[in-house]
């Protein structure tokens, strides 16, 4: 298991089978079950299940449950076909509210569609097949460049703290937060991470530890409430995050407990990077308490991972799924267009600016 994990992509089109291939992310730990799903529903269900997460994975997944849905449309006129395009994609979109991956990707397919308005429905399913192939294909290239900008900002031997997953298992390939531990691997270079567990949903217990022991880095899992003494004793050189939306100013969503690192990572002198493909650059958001935040059902706090229910019935569980980290406590967003350093107003005009020239 931990010889295979890092050798399947999160992410694929299985073209034999016209399926989205997905590792089925609640099952992790224990088992590496692998999915082939067909049918809208069962993509929308993997995709607001957990099945598949992770902001760029989310976008990659939709781009080709939205392909998928395509070649079912039987409709001869573009019209025909564009409508119940239309309807695929407004379904899928609808899955979960955060990730702005996931309207970018489908976006992106639409405008193949809108694009192409004189060819045939035959003709545009292979125009969106290409698409969310390219979709893919972009993903693990974007992850490789960050990485390889993360490099710069540690040095062998460090140790990192990261919350949640935002490693292979988020994205096709490599990561955002932990491609730098990925690259750094590969080139014989060492890091002590450590992972916090990231309540409710383990994430950080489940997922990056076990890709962190898969690909034989030395790893501590620490309860989200120890991020504090582990900082205080040293041995945090740096904390590396992934995020789900930042908005122009730099203020960046991730999932719930990553404000609080910053905050700690802040108090005592530690750099806090937060790790973000520019397709997860939400620059039409003008500041994070403009992005919607997912809430989720209270059963995951009170019933999730135990036996038996371990709160009491009736009382009230406020369960959102990310937070906002203000921008004043992040040291830099590493992109891979390169690093955005405050302020941010400027520097993510910056990176756009290099993205539209390359």
């Amino acid at each position: 298991m931990a010889e295979n994990i890092l050798s399947i992509d999160t992410v694929a089109l299985d073209e034999e089978k016209q399926a989205l291939k997905i590792i089925d992310q609640t099952k992790l730990p224990g088992t590496v079950e692998i999915l082939y799903l067909t049918k809208q529903e069962d993509i929308f269900q993997a995709i607001y299940l957990l099945k598949v997460r992770g902001a760029p994975a989310i976008g990659v997944a939709a781009a080709i449950g939205v392909y998928l849905a395509a070649l079912e449309i039987d409709e001869s006129s573009y019209d025909g076909f564009y409508g119940r395009f239309k309807k695929a994609k407004d379904y899928l979109a609808s899955s979960r509210p955060t990730a702005v991956n996931l309207f970018w990707a489908l976006d992106r397919m639409e405008k193949v569609v809108l694009d192409h308005k004189e060819e045939s429905p035959a003709k545009l399913k292979k125009f969106l097949h290409d698409e969310a192939v390219k979709i893919r294909d972009e993903d693990i290239q974007v992850c490789k460049s960050i990485g390889e900008y993360g490099l710069e900002l540690i040095k062998d031997g460090d140790g990192i703290l990261t919350h949640c997953n935002a490693g292979q298992l988020a994205t096709v390939r490599y990561g955002t937060a932990l491609a730098p531990v990925h690259l750094g691997r590969e080139r014989g270079m060492n890091f002590k991470v450590f992972c916090d567990e990231t309540r409710p949903l383990l994430q950080g217990a489940r997922l990056s530890a076990f890709e962190m022991v898969s690909a034989g880095v030395d790893t501590t899992i620490i309860c989200d409430n120890m991020a504090s003494m582990v900082m205080k004793n040293g041995w945090v050189k740096a904390c590396f995050v992934g995020c789900d939306r930042v908005a122009a100013n730099g203020d960046a969503a991730n999932k719930i407990g990553t404000s609080g690192v910053a905050i700690l990572a802040k108090h005592y002198g530690i750099p806090f990077y937060v790790c973000a493909p520019t397709s997860t650059i939400d620059m039409s958001i003008k500041e994070g308490k403009d992005i919607v935040i997912e809430e989720r059902k209270a059963e995951e706090v009170t019933e999730m991972w135990y036996s038996e229910r371990m709160a009491p019935m009736g009382v009230k569980v406020f369960n959102p799924a990310f937070d906002v980290t203000d921008h004043g406590l992040i040291t830099a967003i590493v992109t891979e267009f390169g690093i955005a350093k405050p302020s941010y107003s400027e520097s993510l005009k910056a990176i756009f600016e290099k993205k539209k020239t390359i």
